[in-house]
């Protein structure tokens, strides 16, 4: 079973030093580093009040069950990174890059990765037809956090999963 352990793990580090390092350009750079802030607590409840507020029925459930789901979804983050203190793989894999004012916290999972994947789910589930352009966006987060040197794909799946868990669970609440 270590031996299992340790080969995903080795796995692991070569896709994160991958996509962090091969894959850098001008173009990626910019875009990811802008991209990434959707899963930050700013922009996703700004983004979800104001939908709430301003629009109406259903848009004001689903904006509100958005909301519901990012709180609650950051209980079980913020248990895994107290019980899982990983290192964030710019500070344990020298070499990686990164950009400016960089993320100290654990690295185990994604915040912002939990945070979109809690916040598109109940669009997805009201509106499917969104999803041929949310579900790509959420993606695009979790690869972000990867290219920007702040988390492995580990804690990126983790993120999506508990996102998409407690999203799922909420929208399963109101029915």
């Amino acid at each position: 079973m270590r031996h299992l352990f340790m080969k995903l793990h080795l796995w692991e580090r070569r896709l994160f030093q991958w996509i962090n390092g091969r894959m850098h350009n001008r173009f990626l750079n910019f875009w990811l580093y802008h991209l990434t802030h959707l899963g930050g607590a700013t922009i996703a409840i700004g983004t979800n009040l104001l939908i709430w507020a301003f629009s109406p029925q259903p848009w004001r459930t689903t904006a509100f069950q958005a909301l519901v789901s990012l709180a609650v979804s950051h209980v079980p983050v913020a248990i895994a990174k107290k019980l899982y203190p990983r290192r964030r793989p710019y500070l344990a894999l020298p070499g990686t890059r990164t950009f400016r004012n960089p993320l100290k916290d654990h690295s185990f999972p994604s915040g912002h990765t939990t945070a979109i994947f809690a916040w598109l789910i109940p669009y997805m589930a009201a509106f499917p037809p969104l999803a041929f352009v949310l579900l790509p966006l959420g993606c695009i987060v979790g690869f972000s956090r990867m290219y920007l040197g702040l988390h492995y794909p580990s804690d990126v799946l983790a993120g999506a999963v508990i996102g998409t868990g407690v999203a799922a669970g909420t929208i399963a609440f109101w029915s």
